[in-house]
């Protein structure tokens, strides 16, 4: 099991570096009340003042039942209004369900993500991370008992460590010299099976990825230069989007637009995404997964995209402080498994073979 009480600690002083006076809005299901709760009286203890929001599991299916055009394409006053005022957000993953949106059509999902845009800035412009708690859902997800699943998570959060603090102060310096043999790069070349991708990073920034934002994370990432993108793509990893299962996506690449995509698996979300809007088609990432505690593919993609030996793109909106540009309703994180023949060179030289990052 999970130990709430360090659970808490850790996102208060290492996610959210909580002060005096600051007011800290937290947001999950009641299937994690417990640790909510926690981090409600971690944030008292430092001086905070907890904003808590506590969901029944299921209404984000409810809202797309009973959501009128307004409801759709907008977002309530007040939430926006908190969202303007609050110094930080934590949002914890605790699903009762494996695909909570698996059944609401995908243009549905695509025209909520639009009209939701004014809502995302405004977190977005203050600190923000995301977690997440193991429930049956996602064990079940997992393909793992839930006590399995649980372990899992307590390592890749590195809540096993006698100190988890200093356990992530440890992976950004391991991060800040992957980030050094980067921070020259030009051309980033993907080497699979079924991929052949190549990507111009020249004068963009890469970013350590340490745990501040996603708990767990794990990665180093950039925007790749929007025209950039040349060649095909195979992502062997099963993905979700808004709640939907993809798997076997393919994108070829021309002029840093997708010409051409497919999927084994949920092609239709697969084309409502690309028709988001005009920056879907372009990409806004590319990660490097480094946490060695995660060792397997579970269904989520804020543990997936983190595996040790895997990169990761996303389709639409670009971070900008990794200098990126392009601008979407969308970010999609698709994840292509290199520890299976892979290769990922820069300019020439190569970075992950076979899932080893040679440094």
């Amino acid at each position: 099991m999970i130990d709430v009480d360090a659970f808490a600690t850790l996102l208060a002083d290492w996610c959210l570096e909580v002060g005096p006076g600051q007011q800290i809005l937290i947001q999950t299901t009641t299937l994690a009340q417990e640790p909510a709760a926690a981090l409600y009286r971690a944030v008292l203890d430092r001086g905070g003042w907890p904003l808590l929001r506590l969901e029944p599991p299921g209404l984000a299916a409810d809202f797309f039942s009973h959501a009128s055009d307004s409801h759709l394409d907008g977002v309530a006053g007040v939430e926006l209004a908190e969202a303007q005022a609050v110094d930080a957000t934590l949002c914890i993953i605790a699903n009762a369900v494996a695909n909570p949106l698996a059944g609401v059509a995908p243009a549905l999902l695509a025209r909520r993500a639009r009209g939701v845009t004014a809502l995302r800035e405004a977190l977005t412009k203050r600190r923000w991370a995301l977690t997440i708690w193991p429930t049956a859902a996602q064990a079940e997800l997992a393909r793992m008992p839930e006590a399995e699943y649980a372990a899992f998570l307590n390592r890749a959060l590195m809540l096993d460590q006698g100190d988890p603090v200093a356990a992530w102060s440890r992976l950004r310096e391991r991060q800040a010299a992957i980030i050094e043999r980067l921070a020259p790069a030009r051309e980033v070349r993907i080497e699979a099976p079924g991929t052949d991708l190549r990507l111009n990073v020249a004068g963009r920034t890469w970013i350590n990825s340490d745990g501040r934002r996603n708990m767990p994370s794990g990665e180093v990432f950039t925007g790749p230069r929007e025209d950039s993108a040349d060649g095909t793509i195979r992502f062997d990893v099963p993905s979700r989007a808004r709640g939907v299962e993809v798997t076997g996506a393919e994108l070829t690449f021309r002029a840093g637009e997708v010409v051409a995509a497919h999927a084994d698996v949920g092609d239709e979300h697969l084309q409502a995404a690309l028709a988001t809007d005009p920056g879907a088609r372009l990409l806004g990432e590319l990660g490097i997964g480094t946490n060695t505690g995660i060792d397997r593919a579970t269904g989520s993609t804020l543990l997936d995209e983190k595996i040790a030996g895997t990169v990761h793109l996303a389709l639409g909106r670009s971070y900008p402080e990794t200098g990126g540009t392009n601008q979407s309703a969308l970010h999609w994180d698709l994840i292509c498994d290199l520890r299976r023949g892979g290769c990922l060179s820069v300019d020439g030289e190569p970075l992950v073979v076979d899932g080893r990052l040679v440094v």
